[in-house]
This record gives C-alpha cells, structure tokens and sequence, in this order.
C-alpha cells in the first residue's frame, strides 16, 4: 500500500509549492490536485513557469502523480480556437484577468502555451489508488462512468474539447462536473461577492455535507455567507450527495476559510488559501484530522 501527501491548489505560487514538497514525510508519494497555474489576487509570489517545470519533473521522475484542476482546463481551451475560428474559452476581460500571470510568462496561443496546454492534456480527471480518490473538485459517480465509457484513464483529447466548451453533451458537463462541481443558481433578487470582487448568482454546493438544507450551510466559496437567502434549497433531481460508504476522496478547488479540517469522514478539501496545508494518507478508509498537516508547522 502507497501513502500519499497529498497537495493541494498551487496558483502559480513556487513558494508554496516549495513550502508543500519540504512539508512532505520522507518516502511518501506525492499526489497534486491541479490548478497550478493562474495567481491568485494579491499573491506575493508568481511564476507560472517555476511552478509548471517544478511539478512536470515531479511526474516524470515518478515522484508524484496529478489530476486536472479547472484552470488547467481554462487554459487549455483559452488557447484553442473552434471551427467557427474563436477561442473555446472567450477571450474576455474576466476570462484574460483570470490567466494574467500564465498569459505573461507564456503568451496567448504562443507555441510555449500550447506546449503546455497539450501537457494540461495528458493529466487526468481522476484518479484512484490504493482506495483513496483525488480530483480536483468533485467526485461524482455518474460523472465518472459517463467519461470513462469514451476515455478509460480519464484524459481528454482535443476531440473532446468544443463539447466541454459549450457543455453542449453529457460528457462535456460531466468534465465540468469533475473540476468545477456541481453549482445551483440562487433565487431571483440574489447574488453574492466572490473573492474576486465579482458579483455572482451561482452557488458551488458541498456535494459531501449531507445535512445541509439550506443556502448558507450548503454553499462553498461564498466570503460572507450571510449574502445567500436564509431558505432551504431546493431538491435537485440530477444532484446526488458522496456516498457515505464510498472510499475517501481528496480535493482543493473551493478556497476554504477558517483552520483546515475534516468535514465528512470520507471528504476532504485541502484548499486552504490562507491556512496552506496537506493530507497525509496512509490507507485509512475515515480520514483523520490528525493527517492533516499545516505548512506553518
């Protein structure tokens, strides 16, 4: 049985990343969540070059395995043109925000960018070993088995992209469902502030917290929750909570506020900005708190 420290979204940041492989147990595989790329707001550090070359050896020399995070997705089709001539991913002021620090080391639709884009390619949705699963945002059963009838590791090719694109098919919103999570949009008259300053309608939604009826418990990635309505949410028929008997699963994505912790037996989601840590699997089917690892000690 391998143990994995596992790791979660970097954004660009090579002091974190530093910070995070010398934080890991000696003779533990390293296992990375995605979203290496694109800076956060007010990062310190950045260089999505450092970042991407560091992690690319990782791999290769068999150190770590990885999955796909959104942004790693984004760029892939930011950089790609349809059959119409146009970006898979609008060139917008959003969309160029979103990919600043990548577009600066790399340029758009440079040979260097779409030489790292095609290796955003060969990493996969997800993975499973050992009985632990990683992906970046979501595990969700159907999901997987709908990508995997048509890719059985879980990498996509560029076939695969104008349907992720537009979400236009079942797969393509089944790879959304992977990296993005499942999201619900908020009654009419409502909205909220995302960490970008940006105004939002639609709520990512803790697909593990199996008690949560209501907008303000169920709801992720929101800085002040008392912006959502205070009502229950309503029955979702094509939204299924994890299973609670279902192997652990690991993922980052949601920008978590607070000290980093366990919130289902079997979930967990790493991304911490502001409190960085990892998770030290070591074969345990219930994940522990006491596997959870800060950086600052």
């Amino acid at each position: 049985m391998n143990a994995f420290d596992v790791i979660p979204d970097i954004h660009a940041d090579p002091g974190r990343l530093e910070s995070s492989l010398d934080a890991a147990e000696p003779g533990a595989h390293l296992a990375l969540l995605g979203d290496f790329i694109d800076a956060l707001p007010g990062q310190a550090a950045v260089s999505d070059r450092t970042v991407l070359v560091r992690v690319r050896d990782l791999i290769e020399t068999g150190r770590a395995v990885a999955v796909m995070g959104n942004h790693e997705l984004n760029a892939v089709l930011f950089h790609r043109l349809g059959i119409d001539g146009a970006a898979l991913r609008r060139h917008s002021a959003r969309n160029m925000a979103q990919h600043r620090s990548f577009v600066a080391d790399f340029g758009i639709m440079t040979l260097e960018a779409l030489g790292w884009t095609d290796w955003f390619l060969s990493l996969p949705l997800w993975l499973e070993r050992d009985g632990l699963r990683l992906v970046h945002a979501c595990w969700s059963a159907p999901a997987v088995e709908t990508i995997a009838a048509r890719r059985p590791d879980g990498r996509l090719r560029p076939e695969d992209l104008p349907e992720i694109a537009t979400r236009s098919s079942r797969f393509g919103r089944a790879v959304q469902m992977l990296v993005t999570g499942p999201e619900l949009t908020l009654p009419e008259g409502h909205g909220f502030t995302d960490s970008h300053g940006a105004m939002r309608r639609r709520v990512r939604l803790a697909w593990w917290r199996h008690g949560a009826a209501r907008w303000r418990e169920a709801a992720l990635s929101v800085p002040r929750p008392e912006e959502l309505p205070d009502a229950p949410i309503p029955r979702r028929p094509n939204f299924a909570f994890y299973d609670q008997e279902a192997p652990p699963v690991l993922c980052g994505h949601y920008k978590m506020q607070g000290a980093p912790r366990i919130e289902a037996h079997n979930v967990a989601c790493l991304d911490y900005p502001a409190s960085p840590c990892l998770y030290r699997w070591r074969g345990e089917s219930r994940l522990s708190p006491a596997h959870l690892a800060t950086l600052d000690g």
